[in-house]
Parts: C-alpha cells; structure tokens; sequence
C-alpha cells in the first residue's frame, strides 16, 4: 500500500520515461541527477487522472538563493519501482541537522525512546539527510510524521511533541492506521472535533471521533 511520504527508489527505464514525459528542461535535469545519485522521490497524493498502476511522485529541490522552493512532479508506473521504504526516522537525519539542532534533538530521541514514540522525518531535514544537498534554512521547519498504533500512544506522543516544540521547529502530521494523515498542531488545538484529513486519494474534513475509532484502546 502506498501512503505518502514514502521514499520510491525508480528503475533506469523509469527514470527515462519519466524524463521522456517531462516539459520543461528544468525538470530533466533534475531528473538526471537524481538518477544518476541513486536518490529516491517522494510519494505525494494521487491525482484525478492517475492511472490505477501508477504513483504520483515529487522531488523536493533545495531552495534557491531567495528561499524559494521548487518540486519536480512525475509520475510513473509500478513496475518501474525498484524499492521502496518508509520515511527515514528521525535517529537517521540528527547527524544530518544544523549544529543547533543537535543538542535539542538528542533530547527528543531520548524522550521518544523513554515513552516509546516512534517518530519519522519528511521535508527539508530528510531531504538533506538522504542527498547531502543543502535544505534546511534558518526558516526551516523540522516536519516529523507520529504513527500511533493505540490511543495511549497518541496522547503520549503529542504530549512528546508538545514538550519539545519550545526547543525545536517542530511540525508535521500524526498518521492514523491506513495512512489518513492530520496536522498534529490542527489536532492539538482546542474545542476543534473536526480537522483536515490528508490522504493518498485527497483531502477531506472529519470527526476526531472518526480517527479515534481506528486506533487501538489503551
């Protein structure tokens, strides 16, 4: 099953049919090198004309001198898919951070591992800790995904975040099982019993209710 933020490893020959579908030169190049890096692409949300046997794919880009950012989008079949995994967790990318970063972030391990909060990175950190390119800014988030199994789980790890968020940019979503995605700070807010869901197919408003029912009782 696909869910996004997945990291997708492509084949040479799907490296060369996405660049063959691409339209501006920007993009190729792009493409290029992360072929020739043996860098993976990012699962983003489907689109409406996506082909059933296909993956809508992203390549975030490092900001320009003016900050700006810029993904490269392409799209490929299944079979071009070499590998796959899950977004890298957050022990991966600490060695990877900016310096003031480091000290903050060992404390948040240390935590997480205390209460036994499973955390994975996207976005800026992640890109930077897989490709070595420069990502991260002094306006960079720190985006990390919380999977909670149970809703012990969930209360701890938000509590975690919360903790931690004083210390360190913190941002990024909690990810219910099957992979309905919400805004971990839209959760924490109060009097909200609706938020935002993001999916693999969309986006939608729901009950807090609703995603509750699908994790585990303490």
């Amino acid at each position: 099953m696909s869910e996004r933020h997945q990291l997708v490893w492509l084949t040479a020959q799907g490296w060369d049919d996405c660049a063959h579908t691409c339209a501006n030169d920007a993009d190729r190049a792009a493409i290029a090198q992360w072929r020739a890096m043996d860098w993976p692409a990012v699962v983003r949300r489907r689109q409406p004309d996506a082909a059933h046997d296909s993956l809508n794919l992203g390549m975030p880009l490092p900001p320009d001198a003016d900050g700006g950012k810029r993904r490269c989008a392409i799209a490929a079949p299944l079979a071009a898919v070499k590998r796959r995994q899950p977004p890298l967790a957050l022990a991966a990318v600490t060695a990877h951070a900016p310096f003031q970063w480091r000290a903050p972030l060992a404390a948040l391990l240390a935590d997480a591992e205390r209460h036994g909060c499973s955390l994975s990175v996207f976005g800026s950190a992640a890109m930077q800790a897989l490709t070595g390119l420069p990502y991260v800014t002094p306006r960079s988030d720190l985006d990390l995904l919380l999977h909670p199994r149970g809703v012990a789980a969930l209360h701890a790890g938000m509590a975690l975040l919360l903790r931690h968020a004083g210390a360190l940019p913190l941002d990024g979503e909690i990810v219910f099982p099957g992979g309905a995605a919400v805004s971990w700070k839209e959760w924490s807010g109060s009097g909200e019993q609706r938020v935002l869901v993001k999916h693999i197919d969309g986006v939608r408003l729901a009950p807090k209710a609703e995603l509750l029912l699908t994790l585990a009782l303490p």
